[in-house]
């Protein structure tokens, strides 16, 4: 399994470079473009493929434990090493991104958005996944370093040559604030490695911050988070994010949400709360508290958008809907406890199936009507999805009310957990305030309600009924394509995923417990 793993991390990469030859090798098509596209797939496939065996062959009894590990010193003068490996943590986020890219080349292959061209887009997605699969297996600071900064070359060229309206003033926003954010959490990685003597992430989580006095933990934990909290986003450093997910095309909105802002919360699992436990503890209730206020400030935003008429964008609602989701993601690391960790592990892979899920939908919608504006997708006033494309409007209601944590499906557990957990948060945390955070958590789902059973009731139901043949005063409703074949081979997977983690949540919860029982024992008092 170790070659395998390592096999996974590299393929995309060489992919890639296959893509931008003359003649991709593998499958031919019409043009040049279809070939790369269908060169895309293929690699995507097989990772997919490759994954889904890795999965298979994991030890699900001992999943606390790394396992497909690689370890080869690469710089020895400064102690680095090329270590990677998987446990329960690590293991759903990888199948997650390996899903979301296939899923991603398959829609680009039928609906290959307008830009350059195709070798150069599936290029950037094949680097993409590289990048996202080794961060979530590198078990080394500095190469967690480096694929996590790997990803952002691609990503903004994604959104500057392939994106819609506004692409370049976004893209340039997406890589100055995450630069920004990269340049702490690379100091912070700097000051753990040469004051514990060691880059290894395992060593680092097992010594539990022994040899890190509590200032260095401070300090280590304060650089790291503001880092990761760029890429979470956290409020208020997430302002980059509504203009990205805007600009950027289907593919590029589906792994930004998808798997990206993943990235960030698993950093401060993986790193932050085993490494720095003292310094995680100081910084919890500060933690809690932004969380909520992102919590509530997605879900106002999101409100004020769907009910201010002409000029709300589908799209940039359902981004700042992610702020408000990441946020109990994040409240649930604060409580420093098993319950609210593993609900915000939970939340981060329920996050990236129903938010995938959206913005394909709306990816389709633009690509139908020609804009994400609400009114235009309500049919200014009547002719509204279920009228249009009946099918469509059923999928955007079930991902709805599967976002808003309706129990039974994917999006109830995370946030129940972390709340759960903001109950009894970890010894010497303030409870009151814990209560309080849980208060106004609270208030934050019954807000996502609200506004996302709007977006059904104005996107897919109309503000008024009309009749199937047309009022006097208005037309009879356009009729739009519906669902189309590649469409539902790249949403199904989504839809019955979010079904299956709603409805059995030991599939994912028996392998992230025993590993994060295995990551706190140096965070809880």
């Amino acid at each position: 399994m170790q070659l395998l793993l390592a096999a996974l991390i590299v393929l995309p990469l060489l992919g890639a470079g296959a893509a931008l030859l003359p003649v991709p090798p593998g499958l031919r098509g019409r043009d040049p473009d279809q070939a790369v596209l269908r060169h895309g797939v293929t690699v995507t496939g097989a990772v997919l493929l490759g994954t889904l065996v890795l999965a298979a062959a994991f030890d699900h009894g001992d999943p606390a434990r790394m396992q497909a590990t690689s370890d080869i010193s690469w710089i020895p003068a400064l102690g680095v090493r090329l270590h990677v490996g998987l446990d329960g943590i690590s293991l759903p986020l990888f199948v997650l991104t390996a899903l979301l890219t296939f899923l991603c080349a398959v829609y680009s292959y039928f609906r290959m958005p307008p830009g350059p061209g195709a070798k150069g887009f599936v290029a950037f997605l094949l680097v993409l996944e590289t990048g996202t699969l080794a961060t979530f297996a590198a078990l080394d600071l500095v190469l967690f370093f480096l694929a996590f900064e790997m990803v952002l070359i691609p990503m903004y060229f994604l959104i500057a040559r392939w994106g819609g309206a506004g692409r370049g003033p976004a893209a340039w926003k997406f890589i100055l604030y995450t630069l920004l954010g990269s340049v702490l959490m690379l100091l912070g990685f700097l000051l753990i490695g040469l004051r514990a003597g060691t880059f290894d992430m395992v060593a680092l989580a097992e010594a539990h911050g022994a040899g890190l006095s509590h200032s260095t933990q401070f300090l280590a934990v304060l650089a790291i988070g503001l880092g990761f909290a760029v890429k979470t986003p956290m409020w208020p450093l997430h302002s980059w994010l509504p203009d990205a997910h805007t600009a950027a095309p289907t593919a590029g909105s589906v792994l930004l949400a998808g798997v990206l802002l993943k990235m960030g919360t698993y950093g401060l699992v993986r790193i932050a709360l085993p490494v720095t436990p003292d310094g995680m503890h100081t910084l919890a209730p500060y933690l809690g508290a932004f969380a909520v206020v992102g919590i509530l400030y997605g879900s106002l935003a999101c409100l004020a958008l769907v009910r201010q008429g002409a000029g709300g964008d589908l799209k940039r609602l359902i981004a700042y809907s992610s702020v408000g989701h990441m946020g109990f993601v994040l409240l649930g690391i604060s409580t420093l406890t098993a319950t609210g960790v593993n609900g915000a592990l939970f939340a981060n892979v329920a996050h990236g199936l129903i938010t995938g899920l959206l913005f394909f939908l709306v990816g389709a919608l633009k690509e139908r009507v020609g804009s994400t504006d609400l009114d235009r997708l309500a049919g200014a006033g009547g002719a509204a999805l279920y009228g249009r494309t009946p099918r469509i409007g059923a999928l955007i209601a079930f991902a709805a009310v599967a976002s808003l944590g309706l129990p039974g499906l994917a999006g109830f557990w995370g946030e129940m957990l972390a709340m759960l957990g903001a109950y009894h948060p970890a010894d010497g945390l303030h409870r009151p305030l814990y209560l309080t955070f849980l208060a106004l958590a609270g208030l934050g789902t019954l807000l996502t309600a609200a506004y996302l059973l709007l977006i059904v009731r104005r996107v897919c139901m109309g503000d008024t009924p009309v009749p199937a043949t047309g009022g006097q005063d208005r037309p009879a409703p356009a009729v739009l394509p519906d669902l189309r074949g590649h469409e539902f081979a790249a949403w199904s997977p989504l839809v019955a995923l979010t079904l299956l983690a709603g409805l059995w949540p030991a599939v994912l919860l028996h392998l992230t417990d025993p590993a994060v029982q295995n990551l706190l024992p140096g965070v809880a008092r």
